[in-house]
Formats: C-alpha cells, sequence, structure tokens
C-alpha cells in the first residue's frame, strides 16, 4: 500500500489531495486566511453565562461568539487560568512548569457559574471549526500536539494509544516518556511512536516545549481576542500526522512551496526529502494525476462503483442517508451472493467517501436486504475493517432487521463540498440553445483581436479535453490553420475542470 500526496497551489492558497494506491482518499483546502482551524488557542473573553445550557459564549474575534461547555474547561482549568493571568501581568516570568503550584481540580459535575463570569478573560483552543451558522465549539483543556506525541499542560498523566498492541512496548514508552517528560506535562503517546528511538521522541517533546514557551511569550501584556498559538498549516499538519514509511511521493507545482515541504520533511524524517518533487508540467497538475476526474465522481448526488452497482447520497439539516443499489452488476449465482458482493464493495467505497467529503454526525445506510445472518455479520467486520484507518472518532451499529446501518462519526470541520452538476454549457440554464460550432468562431474572433490589434506574439487558450481534441484533430487541424493565418503558435491546453464550451487565454505575452 502506497500514499501520494499531491498539492496543489491556488492564488487563494492551497488544495492537498491524498492518494492511496492512486485512489483518492482525502482532500484539504487550506486558504490563505484560514483563521480558527482546529487546534488554534486563542486569549478570548466570556461574553454570556447560560446556566440552563452549563455553558458560555466566548469572544475570540469570529463574527459568532464561540461556544464552551462546562465539560470542555478540563479539570485543570483552575491551574490554567492562573498561569494565563500570571502570564498576562508579567508575574509568572518563565513557561516553565516545574515551580508551578497547580490548583485544585473543578468539580466534574459543577455548575459553569461557579468556575466563570461574564467578561473574564481565558486561553482556549479550537476544538471544532465554525460549521453553518454556529461559531467556533472551544476548549480550555489545551493540548499540543506533536509527530509522536501530543502535550498535555498541568498534567502529568501519561496516556498510550489503545492501537499499541504490544506490552513489552508499552512499558517501553511509558518508562521512556517518564525519564524525559517535564515536571507538570501529560503526555499522549501516539500510534506512529510505536517502535521509535528516544531521539526521535525527545526532539518531538523538545518542539512541543518550544511551541509552549512562544505560547507564553504570546501572552505577555496581550489583551483579548488574540490569537496566542497558530496550529501548523493544512499542508505540515497532514504530513506530520501520515507521514510514513508507506509514503511515496509528494508533489507540489509550487518550488517555494516545495522547497518549504522539502526542509520540513527533512526536519521531521531526515533522508526522507528526496521524495518531494516539484511538478513544472503544462497540464494542470490534479488533471495530470486524474485528480479532478477522481473529484467530480465522488462528489455527486450519485456515485457509481466498478461493478456497474451505486451510490445515492442524500444530506439533510441532521443527517445524512446513503443508498445502496446493485444497478446493472452481474456474475454472482444467486441473489443472496449478488447483495452480499455489493454490499461489500459498497462498504469499502463509503469507507472512503465518508474521509474524503469529511462527512460526520449521523449517517444511515440503506445496504441490499440479505436473508442469512452469517452474511449481514461479514458486513458488518467489513465495514468496520474499512473504517479502521479513519482517524475521526466513529461508532458503527450492527445491520437492523431492515439492513440498514447507522453509525456516528465525528465533526470537527465543516463537511468538504464540491459541486460536479454543471450549468449546461449550451443555453446556461434558459432552455434555449445556440449552436455550439459557434464556439470555434467565438474563439477565432479572439485570437484574431489578440495578434491583429493587440499585436500579442504567442497566445496559450485552456478548453475542455474534448474541445481541445476537435482543435488538434488531423494534419490540417484547426490549430494548425491558425498558425498559417498569424504565423505565431496558439498552444491549446485541456483541463477537465472546465465545462465543455468555457475557454479563457492564459499567459498571454
Amino acid at each position: 500500500m502506497s500514499y501520494e500526496l499531491i498539492i496543489n497551489s491556488t492564488p487563494t492558497g492551497v488544495v492537498l489531495a491524498l492518494m492511496r494506491d492512486k485512489k483518492l482518499i482525502e482532500i484539504h483546502e487550506e486558504k490563505v486566511s484560514n483563521d480558527f482551524s482546529v487546534g488554534d488557542i486563542y486569549l478570548g473573553k466570556v461574553r454570556k453565562v447560560v446556566p440552563n445550557l452549563n455553558a458560555s459564549f466566548v469572544q475570540v474575534g469570529y463574527e459568532k461568539d464561540a461556544f464552551l461547555h462546562y465539560l470542555d474547561l478540563g479539570p485543570q482549568f483552575r491551574s490554567l487560568d492562573k498561569w494565563v493571568k500570571g502570564s498576562i501581568q508579567g508575574k509568572i516570568t518563565t513557561p516553565d512548569l516545574a515551580q508551578f503550584e497547580k490548583e485544585k481540580d473543578i468539580d466534574k459535575d459543577g455548575k459553569i457559574k461557579d468556575v466563570l463570569s461574564s467578561s473574564r478573560v481565558i486561553a482556549v483552543q479550537v476544538a471544532k471549526e465554525p460549521i453553518s451558522a454556529k461559531g467556533p465549539r472551544l476548549s480550555t483543556e489545551l493540548t499540543l500536539p506533536g509527530r509522536f506525541v501530543v502535550l498535555v499542560p498541568f498534567s502529568n498523566k501519561i496516556s498510550i494509544s489503545q492501537k499499541i498492541k504490544d506490552d513489552k512496548e508499552r512499558q517501553r514508552l511509558r518508562r521512556l516518556m517518564n525519564s524525559i517528560k517535564p515536571k507538570n506535562f501529560g503526555v499522549i503517546i501516539r500510534t506512529v511512536a510505536q517502535n521509535k528511538k528516544v531521539a526521535e521522541l525527545d526532539q518531538d517533546l523538545r518542539n512541543l516545549v518550544d511551541n509552549w514557551k512562544k505560547l507564553h511569550t504570546e501572552l505577555r501584556n496581550a489583551r483579548p481576542p488574540k490569537r496566542v498559538l497558530g496550529e501548523m498549516n493544512r499542508t505540515t499538519a497532514v504530513l506530520r500526522d501520515l507521514l510514513t514509511s508507506d509514503f511515496t511521493g509528494i508533489t507540489v507545482d509550487d518550488a517555494v512551496l516545495a522547497d518549504e515541504i522539502r526542509e520540513y520533511v527533512e526536519h521531521i524524517e531526515p533522508g526522507k526529502s528526496k521524495i518531494v518533487k516539484t511538478y513544472n508540467g503544462r497540464i494542470n497538475i490534479f488533471d495530470n494525476h486524474g485528480i479532478n476526474h477522481q473529484i467530480k465522481a465522488s462528489f455527486g448526488r450519485k456515485v457509481s462503483m466498478p461493478s456497474g452497482s451505486y451510490l445515492i447520497i442524500e444530506h439533510t439539516e441532521a443527517m445524512h442517508v446513503i443508498d445502496v443499489n446493485s444497478g446493472n452488476r452481474k456474475g454472482e449465482k444467486n441473489q443472496e451472493a449478488n447483495a452480499l458482493a455489493t454490499n461489500l464493495e459498497a462498504a469499502t467505497e463509503i469507507a472512503r467517501l465518508l474521509k474524503l467529503r469529511d462527512m460526520g454526525g449521523i449517517i444511515s445506510i440503506d445496504f441490499i436486504d440479505m436473508h442469512e445472518r452469517k452474511n449481514n455479520k461479514a458486513l458488518h467486520e467489513h465495514f468496520k475493517s474499512a473504517m479502521k484507518d479513519d482517524r475521526a472518532k466513529h461508532n458503527i451499529l450492527s445491520p437492523s432487521r431492515f439492513g440498514v446501518v447507522e453509525l456516528t462519526r465525528q465533526r470537527v470541520r465543516p463537511e468538504t463540498e464540491i459541486k460536479t452538476a454543471e450549468l449546461c454549457p449550451s443555453c446556461k440554464g434558459t432552455g434555449e440553445v445556440s449552436p455550439t460550432i459557434l464556439v470555434i468562431d467565438e474563439i477565432e474572433n479572439n485570437i484574431n483581436y489578440l495578434f491583429g490589434e493587440k499585436n500579442h506574439k504567442s497566445l496559450s487558450l485552456v478548453v475542455h479535453p474534448f474541445v481541445e481534441a476537435y482543435l488538434k484533430k488531423g494534419i490540417n487541424s484547426i490549430q494548425r490553420k491558425w498558425f498559417l493565418k498569424h504565423k505565431k503558435w496558439v498552444a491549446v491546453k485541456g483541463t477537465a475542470k472546465f465545462q465543455l464550451l468555457q475557454y479563457e487565454f492564459e499567459d498571454v505575452m
């Protein structure tokens, strides 16, 4: 199994596509102004305490106040609050917690009005990005995530990922972390820390302590609302969480960004920076790797599968509903065997789509009815296995008597929505169609204008791949006729992002 990261740099940000065995499994968009990301730490001000909700609303600079529930305060809230106030006022001059006297933990079943009051200044961390009409959701149980470990201030607990099953390895990691972690800092050991050397874990821990020092520096004389520690950008966050020995390549279409990523990869995985390559091709990088095609095939209401079966995906405010259809699938001996084969294929595809589209909340899947109990059990086990590498928390129930599987999946960011339906290129939604062949005349008129009146030396025309093929077809192609007429070359490039009759001139010289 191989992983590859394809990165497309655009004027508005960066789009990252994670491929597993050439198939798209995750897509992330990092915008130039990427405020209120999960993991960002803010100095905020309590605007209102709502006892009925046992929660408060906090101003962090977003257009709507962020939500903070009592259960998200964390047991060490008083210790954090004391440290933050002391840092702002200059009374606490060092970020080191070894000499810091911790306060008593807050009551697990307490009331928020006994802990917080309006206008109070507190440090908070974004737990969920703004979704729909809701502001960010916050937590005051601060965590600083690294590649191998997560640092938890004001705690001395060492937790180890449950995915690390080997008892000897768990004991080794616990002993090691006990010997190197600073006092009054807890640590969560991530799955990727398994079998890692002391030097690698120690360096990762040091980097997180340095981040804690930066937070302390930013708090001095700070006034809310202010971001005091930003999570790393989406590109490096994806690399931090996913970069393993299975990674075969990282391809970037921007030389400057490629150098930054190469430097970061060398820092976290010495000797592996050679997998970072710069793409200089004429075709859009996502077109070259077939990503735009996969996006259009995966984000519509109907998603087809190789066997001929397909999924129908519907969204409501409260939940998502997925219907599995056998379509024109053939090849199995009987209906039960055909239903099982279709359901297993659908389960694998649904697991991929949940991650790719970042669907969260309640999800109801209507699989094809199967009468044998062992087949329903096989489907349940297969679906759980397909969801195993999903980093979002999820819970999958067994198929009901009607063949419906229900699950919940953690939602920390807005669902990725990419519109795949295209406006009719001929009528533009009016219902009236003009002759499509006229688009070539329109392009030719523009070329005459740019070469004749504007005296450009060369042109680059971007069109749909079908139109590209039409313009280049044959020895006496339209493209060649343009050259013979103007004695200047028109480079024609196709991109699957364009609608059928959409075109534009780029890099006009």
